[in-house]
């Protein structure tokens, strides 16, 4: 791995000058054209993101294998008040699962006795701030914009899953949630070797890389699109700070649709770049990965009506409020 390291930076450095050879030396197409700066953006992101993609999950995945659901859930049922609220928010950042795949955890947390409000801020920081979306928004817009994300992206899951918690909605809660038997694990991690973890690394690698690359390319071909035909005006004056219904209707827009962080990523750059404001293009990510349509679906045969919609009154209230609070400062 350390001999491939020099291999992979070479690579990465090689990307722009071999996408630009391909489209308007290969493809013939004109520098400067909407077609030509599309097949230029595509070449350009796809092998990026996802060689970004791939280094990070590896290194993530690598320290996971000293944290296991078991480990986290013991450490969450420990903890009562907005110390098990801000634990549990911390603790999504660890984990790399999309709104759906963390709806099982979640029944798991209730099940053992987690408190209700620390499941539901685990349920909206897990998907909406993982690893791989701080890593990647670092390596395309700085340390800046991903703390930012981050920062906010915690509090809506901390303050969400806090008011929850304080409201007390247990009996809305599906019965049969309850009566699932629930064994505790004996299994161990300690006993792992290095080699181990490194084949549980690289094969958690290839699964996760594996299922969510064509979300990443067909986000990739939307932020294409936008880049090469979607004039900058258009964008700045649909999602620009001078719009004030910009930061709804991206909520808005954002929940019907179904990516990972990893995939709506490169779409967030191209909005950005063509003057969307960054607290419309936070309020739509964060929609897209924390509140999306499958996983409402999912939570419904889990909580009962009332409860599904106060938690997604809840959410979606954040969101927007971080979308209309960094379009004002910023």
């Amino acid at each position: 791995m350390l001999a491939a390291l020099p291999l992979w930076i070479g690579l990465y450095l090689l990307l722009h000058p071999a996408a630009d050879w391909l489209a308007f030396r290969v493809f013939g197409l004109a520098p400067g054209s909407r077609l030509g700066e599309a097949v230029a953006f595509f070449a350009y992101d796809a092998p990026k993101v996802l060689m970004l993609l791939a280094a990070v999950v590896l290194g993530v995945s690598f320290v996971q294998t000293f944290l296991s659901a078991e480990r986290t859930r013991d450490l969450l049922a420990k903890r009562t008040g907005a110390w098990s609220n801000l634990l549990a928010s911390l603790l999504g950042i660890a984990t790399p699962f999309c709104s759906c795949s963390a709806v099982p955890l979640f029944i798991g947390f209730v099940r053992v006795g987690v408190p209700l409000g620390a499941t539901f801020s685990f349920l909206v920081s897990a998907p909406m701030v993982n690893e791989v979306a701080l890593f990647l928004l670092w390596g395309l817009f700085g340390w800046r914009i991903a703390l930012l994300y981050t920062a906010t992206g915690l509090a809506v899951a901390f303050v969400s899953g806090w008011i929850l918690g304080k409201l007390r909605m247990e009996r809305h809660l599906e019965p049969w949630v309850m009566e699932i038997p629930f064994e505790a694990s004996k299994a161990s991690d300690a006993s792992l070797g290095f080699a181990q973890r490194l084949d549980l690394a690289l094969q958690a690698t290839k699964d996760i890389v594996g299922k969510v690359w064509p979300y990443i390319l067909a986000g990739i071909a939307v932020g294409a699109f936008l880049h090469g035909y979607v004039p900058a005006e258009l964008m700045a004056r649909v999602m620009g700070k001078s719009a004030w219904w910009s930061v709804p209707l991206a909520v808005l827009i954002g929940v019907p649709l179904y990516s990972n962080a990893a995939g709506i990523i490169p779409i967030v750059q191209v909005l950005l770049a063509k003057g969307a404001a960054l607290g419309t293009a936070l309020a739509f990510m964060m929609a897209v990965t924390g509140l999306s349509l499958p996983e409402t679906v999912i939570l419904r045969k889990v909580l009962k009506p009332r409860l599904l919609a106060v938690f997604l009154g809840t959410v979606a209230a954040g969101i927007v409020l971080v979308g209309f609070l960094f379009n004002l400062v910023m």
